[in-house]
């Protein structure tokens, strides 16, 4: 008995995370499933391509299309500089003190907030002390503070990687600090930077709670582009067809393909991040 339980267990261990994936599989394909048999239908070129009209009754979802795409635009132009060149910094600059180190805590702490709460710090921020109003540009700088966190440790975790003696071998050729994190780690960190950015921004384009009092509306049956004017995105979009139209029933199709349209921007946000980490993979081999 005493050899067979250390087999017993191993077999236990692996049954318990297989009937955990099998069990997180099934739900998935289940909710997936729901989203496809009920949106298939309403999706077609002209769905995406059609403003909404009739209080969003009939036509299409082009406008928050438009918006989602704005909107995602404006936060990674304001969250991947400054998140990329923090995590930088935290890694390759700063000492290991006691300041440091509740600076990574802090970021660490500002992942875990609630999207609301960023919301309502956008509202007080953006939209009322730098009298910014409710618009794009408030929305999409509140997803960007919503998104330093994570791009903040995703950077640091993927610098991290990156052997010291890669760093030392360049500054025994001669290349300065700055050169040698330029042009050795930075490129050998790319794959892991950017798939954490695109994984980071993908999550970013279907909050709802951040923009509900920074920018989004709830009708605009023409399409906007302008950073000072309300718009409409595709998750406060779902969110509005499916718990506070007055004919919910009516537009329920619409929902559903809302939400599938959705679910393909971010699967295919995932998949950039995918082949982007397999392209540098491959190059370094």
């Amino acid at each position: 008995m005493r050899y067979r339980t250390p087999k017993i267990t191993s077999v236990i261990e692996w049954g318990t995370l297989l009937l955990s994936t099998c069990l997180v599989c099934f739900f998935l394909l289940v909710v997936l499933w729901e989203i496809i048999s009920k949106g298939a239908s309403k999706l077609s070129w002209e769905f995406v391509f059609t403003v909404p009209t009739d209080g969003m009754t009939k036509g299409g979802i082009f406008t928050p299309v438009v918006g989602t795409v704005l909107l995602t635009m404006i936060t990674a132009l304001f969250s991947i500089p400054f998140g990329v060149s923090c995590a930088i910094y935290l890694n390759e600059y700063a000492e290991n003190n006691w300041l440091t180190r509740t600076i990574r805590a802090s970021i660490r702490n500002l992942s875990g907030v609630p999207s609301i709460i960023y919301g309502l710090f956008g509202l007080a921020l953006f939209v009322q002390a730098l009298q910014f109003g409710t618009s794009l540009m408030a929305a999409g700088l509140t997803l960007g503070l919503l998104s330093l966190p994570y791009i903040i440790t995703t950077t640091e975790e993927a610098l991290v990687r990156i052997p010291n003696s890669m760093r030392e071998a360049a500054l025994a050729v001669g290349a300065t600090k700055f050169e040698t994190i330029k042009d050795v780690v930075v490129p050998s960190a790319m794959p892991g930077i950017l798939t954490g950015v695109v994984l980071t921004l993908s999550r970013a384009a279907g909050e709802t709670a951040p923009i509900l009092f920074t920018g989004a509306a709830f009708y605009i049956n023409r399409s906007t582009g302008y950073l000072n004017d309300e718009f409409m995105a595709l998750p406060y979009h779902l969110y509005m067809l499916s718990t506070q139209h007055q004919s919910i029933e009516e537009v329920r199709p619409i929902a559903y393909g809302t939400a599938l349209v959705l679910v393909i921007v971010v699967f295919l946000m995932n998949l950039t991040a995918f082949y982007f980490r397999y392209k540098y993979r491959k190059n370094e081999n």
